[in-house]
């Protein structure tokens, strides 16, 4: 598509496929980016030499005023386009693409004019960046405006500029903030920092942002002067210290650098904003080659595919939920939050009124207008008689672990649901071909297999078995969609994939815990290696009767045995839910005795812990649990919390070697026994770079 910019002669015969402009009456120009071919707004390096063209043009016959705009109706503009970025990468032209994004935006910085970004719906990344090059911003009154720099969760920071920008404009505190978290901020929160200079409704957004654009504004004096003092020399001095301390609670430099990167650059670096500029490209560029950055953006990129599964036709309006334990009742509130009517039901009254009163917890966390709250909460209705059954579009059974008490509900709930009602079992690892047998219309019926916490966890495994219709996998991964969380699809076998992976991990941390070693010390080794919680706070988190549940239907299958530590449950000792497990629990934290500081765990700990896990991960991969290693991946990271800096097990294997882990795998079933024997599919062509 072509536009002119009437009235200008500099740009007179000027052609744009991505920008789109428009003069005011006032004056005011509109520049508004619509990238073509695309649903959203990306910066590609066509996009940002055809907007450098226009801002040359500008500078030379400058309007009165400039407003940078979406024309895309799903928001202003999303970042960077990683795909791109990633062929930079191996291309080794990395630098080359950040310094175009550097000089661009600072062309708009020093237009002869004032320019004001006006933003509605999702502005992330490059997006901020050039909202930042911009004099003002204005941000839309909807509540899907939400402003940020995410890049730290790709292994970089903001490189065109913005952490450079940022700390000047609001403030050193308040901009690390928000670049060493990754957190988003809401338009009244971005004003409140002075990141946003006005608020407006959506109608009168680029009214608005004109009208700032020729009258201007005054920022609050203490605005002004926290960006001027927490940016001095000896203020960087004194902060960057302290914003180590911050990351390092949180984040091992080996394990995630970019945090680190960032801080430093920005204390030892001085002068203009070329050297800024320059010094933050640097080191952007040096982060982008590490192994942490480009795992992190496949990550990513994993992610975007688990979002894709579904559709967004589902079907369902109504959602039934039978056992209202932690898990079902928990799967109920998030639905009910989400926007579904949801009924909750169970043999005893006692049970629902916990759940319901768990589920006000989640919604006075969640939802922030008080005054919305009564809504959501009463989508959620307690059902003693399970009479919501009847009208359900989906049924999510969630009681006890035991094939012979599922089935039975089953026999009673079935007979009664509509004719294209979907019934799933949140099981967490019972092969579903045992639970179909008695099943009336198989086809409707498949697994939905949430992780604990609900709230918490973005993982729902869809549980295959070889009667399932597609157009129900279907219907359940849109459902997923709907209420934010990620579908992986897996087959039906015992454990699945995620639980079948982890199981041999908590296995070898009780075995160790068994023989003596501390379970700190253990936790650390774990922790070590960059999961985000040791395995034997995780046994107690989870619940010793809930693995020993798993243990009971997965050692067999798995030829393991299972140590008493996880198959003994004293009544009482359950673990966190009861205060008392393999630690002991207050105010919902484990009281984790200190280790001796003379105490040395055994070398090889980490490897007993991590190789099971990696190992059965192979298995999987072998036995077509997931179709595709990437899947794997993907659900492993987002189900178990696996390192997603080293990529997910198989990406581990691949960069670390399949020679160097058997190896390593074969020293320790020489040392400990044949539960470390190498698994079937160590030969697979899809464990090799």
């Amino acid at each position: 598509m072509t536009a002119a910019l009437d009235g200008l002669p500099a740009f007179a015969g000027l052609r744009a496929r991505h920008w789109h402009t428009q003069l005011r009456e006032d004056g005011v120009l509109v520049l508004s980016f619509d990238r073509e071919g695309s649903p959203v707004n990306t910066f590609a390096q066509d996009v940002l030499i055809e907007l450098d063209g226009l801002l040359e043009r500008l500078a030379l016959d400058p309007p009165k005023g400039l407003v940078l705009r979406s024309a895309k109706s799903s928001g202003f503009i999303a970042g960077a386009d990683i795909k791109e970025f990633q062929t930079f990468d191996e291309k080794g032209t990395v630098g080359d693409a950040i310094r175009r994004g550097q000089q661009v935006f600072q062309r708009l910085a020093e237009l002869p004019c004032p320019t004001v970004a006006a933003i509605h719906g999702f502005c992330m990344g490059g997006g901020t960046e050039i909202s930042l090059a911009c004099r003002y911003r204005v941000a839309s009154s909807d509540p899907s405006t939400r402003i940020g720099l995410p890049e730290v969760k790709l292994g970089i920071y903001p490189g065109w500029g913005g952490s450079v920008r940022l700390p000047r404009l609001v403030g050193a505190p308040a901009a690390f903030d928000m670049m060493l978290t990754g957190r988003t901020l809401s338009a009244s929160a971005a004003r409140a920092i002075g990141l946003v200079d006005k608020i407006a409704e959506p109608a009168v957004l680029v009214d608005t942002a004109a009208g700032l654009a020729l009258r201007g504004a005054d920022r609050p004096f203490k605005q002004r002067f926290m960006g001027w003092a927490t940016n001095t020399w000896l203020a960087r001095k004194i902060l960057a210290p302290m914003l180590v301390k911050q990351v390092a609670r949180k984040a091992k430099k080996d394990h995630y650098p970019a945090p680190y990167a960032l801080i430093s650059t920005w204390e030892r670096t001085g002068g203009g904003i070329q050297a800024k500029l320059a010094a933050e490209r640097k080191s952007v560029v040096k982060l982008s080659g590490t192994p942490t950055a480009r795992n992190l953006i496949r990550v990513f990129f994993l992610q975007e595919r688990l979002k894709g599964q579904g559709g967004k036709e589902h079907g369902i309006k109504n959602v039934h939920v039978v056992g209202a334990g932690v898990m079902g009742g928990d799967i109920a509130a998030w639905s009910a939050y989400k926007g579904f009517e949801v009924t909750l039901s169970d043999r005893e009254q006692r049970f629902i009124d916990g759940a319901l009163e768990r589920a006000q917890e989640l919604f006075a966390k969640k939802v922030k207008d008080e005054a919305k709250r009564p809504a959501v909460a009463a989508r959620l209705k307690g059902d003693l008689a399970g009479a919501g059954a009847d009208i359900a579009d989906l049924v999510i059974e969630a009681i006890i672990e035991k094939p012979e008490a599922k089935r039975e509900l089953y026999d009673q709930v079935e007979p009664r649901l509509k004719a294209d009602a979907l019934l799933t079992t949140n099981t967490s690892s019972i092969p579903l071909d045992e639970l179909r047998e008695h099943i009336r219309r198989p086809a409707q019926f498949g697994g939905l297999h949430y992780f604990n916490p609900v709230a918490l966890m973005p993982l729902v495994e869809i549980i295959r078995h070889d009667q399932i219709a597609p157009e129900t996998e279907q219907r359940l991964a849109a459902f997923c969609k709907a209420i934010d969380k990620l579908p992986v699809p897996v087959a039906g076998t015992p454990g699945f994939l995620v639980n079948r992976v982890l199981f041999p991990y908590l296995l070898e941390a009780g075995n160790a815990f068994a023989e003596g070693i501390p379970g700190p010390a253990i936790d650390k080794a774990a922790i070590k290696f960059g999961m985000p919680m040791g395995p034997i706070e995780l046994i107690d988190t989870v619940g010793l009767d809930v693995a020993a549940g798993v243990g009971a239907e997965l050692a067999p299958f798995l030829g393991l045995t299972v140590p008493a530590a996880l198959s003994t449950v004293e009544p009482g000792k359950r673990g966190k839910k009861d205060g008392h497990g393999l630690y002991k629990w207050e105010n919902g934290r484990a009281q984790k005795p200190e280790l001796p500081k003379d105490y040395k765990a055994p070398t090889d700990l980490e490897d007993r812990l991590i190789l099971p896990l990696i190992n059965e991960a192979v298995a999987c991969l072998h036995d077509g649990v997931v179709s595709d290693g990437d899947l794997l991946d993907a659900g492993v990271i987002f189900g178990t919390g696996f390192a997603p800096f080293r990529g997910g097990p198989i990406q581990y294997v691949r960069e670390t070697g399949v020679e160097n882990v058997l190896a390593r795998l074969q020293q320790l079933q020489a040392r400990y026994g044949d539960r470390f024997a190498p698994r079937p599919g160590w030969d697979s062509a899809a464990l090799r770079k």
